[in-house]
């Protein structure tokens, strides 16, 4: 190797290092070469020591340049940086060359480097059959075009943001919200969780036009409460399963069907596919990199768990038979948050609703192809991480997740502030705590007070903005009740969280928060025990739009966008970065599919090419909103553009995490080997079984009083006395009305007298005589 250039690489494959003659603008070069490939790449870098790996300044950007001849279209400028704790360590892919048989100039700038990075080394790396011969290697530091930024608002709503209730009400009682890519949102209630309204067959959704805050509610043909829902690549919803039928007291719990349909944004109306193979009320739905979705989790037709994985394909648009779908057998729970790895297999953050979470560590990575499951170590305390959120931290080139807040609806206890985060490119990933949630104020019945103690939230929502942070806000500390009133953003490159301001509007259960195209986000619904439902709407501005002038996309060449594509924009002024943010389609605190690609940059002016990914399994096939965001955070409105192309779509395999041959004909994705050296417990699939049983009071509530719209908690919180006094001053306090007793049974207490009602004033004075 020329001096100060090292070898490294992984994977099955044939390879060889060579200088060779023919220069650009020498007598040599250097090759690398790959004659056969079943997996990994091999790459030629600067030398990793402090004598060749050029030193970098935290915050800074670079322009990386080389000259490059190709005979494949597998290959791609690769970053590793030197953390000052951590040692080197992989950074991003920054650009895919495309091929080329004469000598060609590449330039890309990296992001800015992040804090604790000392040193840089880079080099090209070759993950299919064929060659790379580069020559020329050039870094510059990018000088600051920082402008100051500009308040044009208070100093405190510059600091922290600033809520909006809209004036106009959500005209249905929706749980789900699509952002769809004509910028509208698609909300979803089928019954709304009203007994009433699914006993006359009254099923709502509505769309919802944030350039005129105009409702039109729609038609919708069966119950989809609590159902799943996920963009398909060509911008249509779907939506799978949803509520058969209520629970009874003392019988059947929830149900789920097995219909499934597919709501389209032209036309504003659901069509039907065909039937799942089981029931899913409350399923997971990831997409997958070849545009398939897969599906876990839920309750059957007679409200059991199910345990049927069901895989949607793309191709032939339908679910497929069960006999094509690997099983596990295994029962994920409810809303398991299964989010898309970088090689396909999946992995559950241990996000879920409802009670405990999976047996073991709580948290697992999970191989489709090989139909095995892997434990994952280092989740606090699983078994109230009930409606905790996870996302996957901004960018997904990064594979790093955060999961936050949490309780535990069957013991009710306080809700928590815990954080665990975990990176996925280690070679044997595990959680680690991260900072605790800032505490706000809840609400315990007589007007917010501060939170105490290690009180913190479940129900949260985590909205990934364009600049490349976290939001997280909304929550409750209990079961249906206490909403809490907290937001902050998280920042991954500091770890830390920054209180902002907070949703002077309850969410908590049935709660959603999601990203706009202008950047602004959007909160809706909050349904507590009582039965009521919040029909406010909120809307964040973040302070990255009380900055300034807002940068603008002037012209885009095109928007359908092809994997390891590099695509130019124009901008009115200078930026720092560019991304592609999926869409939400988000409900109960979950959206495994949200993620935020980073688009490295070369930039020429106010000319931007854009570097696509190669790789479909960090950005799946799809509509997406382009940010351009300038060096004080201010993003852009987002431009809509459509990801698809030959890398995502020819192999099924590629989202299975199974080898795939590159050819010169077929680009292949750039896969690394992260999470390679899993030491967890690994289970195989189960015994062949047709469903787990799980409790009729799944869902923390006690049906023996009220209407079915009532949740009147199996388990009081902690602080509630266990005496029919002390509920019923609860029940009070947080405004559950007057409750009939359903049947003979009063497992709570609740009715004394026996006389049918709960909490009268008989029943308070024969429970005080005992």
């Amino acid at each position: 190797m020329p001096y100060c250039w090292e070898k490294s690489g992984w994977g099955d494959n044939d390879f060889t290092f060579s200088t060779v003659t023919g220069g650009h603008s020498g007598s040599k070069a250097m090759k690398v070469e790959l004659t056969r490939r079943v997996s990994g790449d091999r790459k030629a870098l600067i030398t990793e020591d402090t004598t060749c790996a050029p030193v970098v300044t935290a915050g800074k950007q670079y322009d990386l340049g080389l000259w490059y001849k190709t005979t494949t279209p597998d290959a791609a400028i690769t970053l590793f940086r030197h953390d000052t704790t951590l040692g080197w360590q992989y950074w991003t892919d920054l650009k895919t060359l495309e091929m080329q048989g004469s000598w060609t100039q590449a330039t890309v700038r990296t992001p800015a480097v992040p804090a604790g990075t000392d040193r840089i080394t880079w080099g090209v790396s070759v993950y299919g059959t064929g060659s790379a011969t580069t020559d020329d290697y050039t870094m510059e530091q990018v000088a600051d075009p920082v402008p100051p930024a500009t308040c044009t608002s208070t100093a405190e709503e510059c600091a922290n943001g600033k809520w909006t209730v809209l004036p106009t009400q959500n005209p249905v009682r929706s749980m789900h919200s699509v952002v769809l890519n004509n910028g509208k949102v698609l909300l979803i209630a089928g019954s709304g969780n009203s007994e009433e309204q699914f006993n006359a067959g009254t099923f709502t959704s509505a769309v919802y036009d944030p350039a005129n805050g105009t409702y039109k509610v729609i038609p919708t043909p069966k119950d989809m409460f609590c159902s799943g829902h996920v963009q398909l690549q060509d911008g249509r919803v779907l939506v799978m399963s949803g509520n058969k039928a209520y629970p009874v007291a003392g019988g059947h719990g929830y149900e789920g069907y097995k219909d499934s349909y597919i709501f389209d944004p032209v036309t504003e109306t659901y069509s039907k596919t065909n039937d799942l193979n089981d029931g899913h009320w409350y399923p997971s739905a990831t997409a997958l990199g070849n545009g398939d979705v897969i599906s876990f989790g839920g309750l059957k037709e007679d409200s059991t768990g199910s345990v049927t994985a069901e895989l949607w394909s793309d191709a032939q648009q339908q679910w497929l038979p069960l006999w094509q779908v690997n099983q596990t057998w295994s029962y994920w729970g409810l809303y398991p948050s299964m989010i898309l790895m970088q090689d396909g297999r999946l992995f559950y953050s241990g996000s879920h609703v409802f009670g405990n979470g999976t047996p073991g560590t709580g948290s697992a990575v999970y191989d489709y192809a090989a139909n095995a499951t892997t434990a994952i170590s280092g989740l606090q305390n699983k078994d109230q991480r009930d409606q905790s959120a996870s996302v996957l931290l901004p960018p997904a080139q990064d594979q790093r997740v955060l999961t936050l807040g949490g309780g535990n609806i069957e013991s009710n206890p306080d809700a928590n502030r815990l954080t665990d985060i975990i990176d996925l490119k280690a070679a044997d990933p595990a959680y680690v705590a991260g900072p605790p949630l800032p505490q706000g104020t809840v609400d315990l019945g007589n007007g917010p007070v501060a939170e105490t103690g290690n009180q913190g939230k479940m129900y949260v929502s985590a909205v990934l903005l364009p600049d490349g942070k976290v939001l997280e806000t909304g929550g409750a500390l209990h079961n249906r009740a206490n909403p809490v009133f907290e937001s902050s953003i998280y920042d991954p490159a500091a770890n830390t969280f920054d209180p902002v301001a907070a949703d002077p509007q309850a969410r908590g259960y049935h709660s959603s928060s999601f990203l706009l195209p202008d950047g602004r986000v959007m909160s809706t619904g909050d349904n507590p025990g009582n039965g009521t439902w919040n029909h406010n709407v909120s809307i964040y501005t973040p302070p990255y739009l009380l900055k300034g002038t807002r940068p603008t996309i002037t012209s885009m060449i095109d928007g359908e966008w092809n994997y390891g594509d590099t695509q130019r924009i124009t901008v009115d002024r200078p930026i720092v970065k560019a991304e592609l943010i999926r869409p939400a389609a988000v409900t109960h605190s979950s959206d495994p599919n949200q993620r935020f690609v980073d688009l490295p940059l070369s930039v020429d002016g106010n000319n931007i090419d854009l570097n696509v990914t190669s790789n479909p399994n960090l950005a799946p096939p799809g509509w997406y909103m382009l940010f351009a965001v300038d060096a004080n955070g201010v993003p852009s409105v987002a431009k809509w553009v459509h990801l698809q192309g030959p890398a995502a779509l020819s192999s099924t395999a590629m989202s299975m995490s199974m080898p795939m041959e590159s050819s010169d004909a077929t680009p292949s994705a750039h896969i690394h080997s992260f999470a390679d050296g899993l030491k967890g417990k690994v289970t195989g699939p189960g015994k062949e079984r047709a469903s787990q049983n799980v409790s009729p009071t799944l869902s923390g509530c006690d049906r023996h009083y009220g209407s079915i719209n009532v949740c009147v908690p199996t388990v009081f919180p902690a602080e509630v006395k266990q005496t029919t006094a002390a509920r019923c001053a609860w029940l009070r306090a947080n405004d559950y009305g007057r409750l009939k007793i359903n049947g003979k049974d009063d497992p709570l207490g609740l009715d004394p007298s026996r006389n049918g009602v709960a909490c009268e004033k008989q029943d308070l004075r024969k429970s005080a005589k005992k």
